[in-house]
């Protein structure tokens, strides 16, 4: 395989340089009934696609950013409004205390918008490398910003090249808006994506699409700095990850459930070569189902959400508010609500 190898990196188009590795058997985890997924109400958005993630506002309205560059506010329900434009890709979303978004832009980095459309820079760069794939962020009630790189090699847009490497290059970052200041918290992610912060503010979570896991960063107390795994070999692939509510819950997007052919190929590097090289129409393509957990604070699952085939997905974002449950997708041309579970006994 090494002379095949050899000559499949010589017509190379990727830049792909894969790495073997085992992936854990899959988990069998049976789902809550969610017959509402496959009836979600949708709010579409007009000339525009991909509202990746999804935020809502201190007045209760649906904030969330477009593959144009637009950022979007759902003033009514259904019923959107440009906030401003970017100028590149919005991914993450964040409401401010001020009333202020924080958005992480695939293109620009971390960005500060404002409901005027002023669109002020934060960082392009943090501890001495450019930002490359500025994901997602959590906010901390002092102000200070956490959020991933997700590759220090591959764009968003080529995210898949990035998991069929699995060279693990993501960043999980802390940033002072204050300062401009940055440090980084955890390095060598595979595909550092969704960031969540406890209630208490005592640790942070950010999910590791490429390893079907979530990791956890202590803020405070003895181990601080300490970086572990909180939730691993999960049922689906990660995407974006809510802080913890009021009830204690961590909501985490499944992009999909597992690709029973990607984690076939796993310790395989040349076929991944190959997938890697494949036209898009022909590489593994995920299942399309809605899917969303809920973890409590030891990274325990309690809600597992589903959705049948066909139900609106992929989902990347996934918010709770006001007895909803709000989605985002990176290619639908709509966000989604569904009514929130009860609270977990």
């Amino acid at each position: 395989m090494g002379f095949v190898r050899d000559v499949l990196a010589r017509l190379d188009r990727t830049g792909v340089d894969p790495v073997a590795w085992k992936a854990p058997p899959a988990p069998h985890v049976i789902p809550d009934p969610a017959p509402e997924f496959d009836a979600a109400e949708r709010w579409s958005m007009p000339d525009a696609k991909g509202p990746e993630d999804v935020a809502v506002d201190h007045d209760g309205r649906l904030v969330t950013g477009t593959d144009d560059g637009r950022l979007w506010r759902f003033d009514e329900p259904g019923r959107p409004t440009v906030v401003a434009d970017t100028g590149g890709r919005p991914l993450g979303v964040e409401v401010l205390d001020d009333g202020r978004y924080l958005v992480c832009d695939a293109e620009r980095g971390v960005l500060r918008v404002d409901d005027r459309g002023r669109v002020e820079t934060l960082a392009d760069s943090a501890v001495g490398q450019p930002l490359v794939a500025c994901n997602n962020s959590a906010v901390g009630r002092d102000g200070i910003i956490y959020f991933t790189d997700s590759s220090a090699k591959f764009s968003i847009a080529e995210h898949r090249y990035d998991l069929l490497e699995h060279r693990g290059t993501g960043r999980l970052i802390r940033l002072d808006p204050v300062t401009g200041e940055t440090d980084l918290l955890a390095d060598g992610l595979q595909f550092g994506n969704g960031v969540g912060l406890s209630a208490d503010g005592s640790f942070v979570v950010v999910a590791e699409t490429g390893g079907y896991r979530i990791r956890r960063v202590d803020l405070t107390g003895p181990n601080v700095g300490r970086v572990s795994t909180w939730a691993e070999n999960l049922p689906g692939i990660p995407d974006n990850v809510a802080s913890q509510t009021p009830a204690g819950i961590f909501w985490v997007a499944l992009y999909s459930p597992r690709m029973r052919l990607l984690d076939m190929m796993a310790p395989h590097p040349t076929l991944r070569l190959v997938a890697a090289n494949l036209p898009g129409w022909a590489q593994p393509d995920p299942e399309q189902r809605a899917w969303v957990l809920g973890l409590d604070g030891s990274g325990t699952i309690v809600h597992s959400l589903r959705g049948g085939k066909g139900s609106y997905s992929p989902v990347t974002g996934v918010r709770e508010a006001d007895g909803w449950l709000y989605l985002g997708s990176l290619s639908a041309d709509a966000v989604a609500r569904v009514r929130a579970p009860r609270p977990a006994v």
